[in-house]
């Protein structure tokens, strides 16, 4: 009666499901790892900034790297802004979504170290082979308070580092990179600017990140689950299926054959 599944096209359809299952289940559990990634991921960025700031220098240093559980911790730092060195990062969104840049400016520590501190978004209002102009920020020297974040890497943030650029712009903020620049030594990681407001509001600073929105992973993970678990029961379906037009037909074609012999 199920003799047809030997046929070429239900062996190629029986593999095709076979391949299936196990595809859907690893994509599922792919999807549970975005998952909790993204969950321990809200409670690093919840803690740090629940905590109270801390001196930048007793997180980061020199050619080294930013921890994971550190990120976005709130660091203060005082020195004076250098702004004759300051780059912009390119084709980067404010909250309305319009491109503009992202202003780094190194931050000279008393020590003689520099901080990166993105100072926040500009527009891109003119050709985007100058270099814009930057509201400036406070003179002298000030304290200033931000989220520490790590270096961007190609790898990390899927951003290619182009080549060829206009004068004092970048795509990707990394430290390592920077300090070859400056030819100073640069804290690793950089800030994003919390305080102090820049006068008239420019550059825009960058908000706090959402830290509460999970996302659809667990949603995707249990699709996929179920999907996987649909494909043997729908082979299941279309073999009975095929078997009862089988027998149907097989029927038919006894019951033709029998009229003439009946006549």
């Amino acid at each position: 009666m199920y003799r047809f599944l030997l046929s070429r096209q239900w062996v190629i359809l029986t593999l095709i499901a076979l391949l299936l299952i196990p595809t859907m289940i690893e994509l599922g559990f792919w999807q549970l790892h975005r998952h909790q990634h993204k969950v321990a991921l809200n409670t690093v960025i919840g803690d740090s900034l629940a905590a109270k700031p801390v001196p930048a220098e007793s997180l980061t240093a020199p050619g080294g790297e930013v921890k994971h559980v550190d990120l976005y911790r709130r660091v203060t730092a005082r020195g004076t802004f250098d702004t004759a060195h300051e780059v912009v990062v390119r084709r980067r969104t404010n909250t309305d979504g319009e491109v503009g840049y992202h202003v780094l400016t190194p931050f000279v520590l008393d020590d003689g170290k520099v901080l990166l501190v993105n100072r926040g978004w500009i527009p891109a209002d003119g050709a985007q082979t100058e270099f814009p102009k930057i509201p400036a920020p406070a003179r002298g020297e000030i304290t200033v308070t931000g989220r520490l974040m790590p270096d961007q890497t190609t790898a990390d943030s899927g951003i290619k580092n182009v080549k060829g650029l206009p004068d004092r712009q970048v795509m990707l903020i990394n430290s390592k990179v920077e300090a070859d620049r400056l030819g100073r030594p640069v804290l690793a990681g950089y800030v994003e600017q919390t305080a102090p407001e820049p006068a008239g509001g420019a550059p825009e600073l960058i908000p706090d990140p959402n830290h509460s929105d999970i996302g659809p992973h667990m949603a995707y993970a249990v699709q996929w689950w179920l999907f996987s678990a649909g494909v043997p029961v729908g082979w299941v379906v279309l073999a009975r299926r095929e078997a009862r037009d089988r027998a149907g037909q097989k029927r038919e074609d006894t019951a033709k054959a029998r009229e003439p012999a009946a006549a």
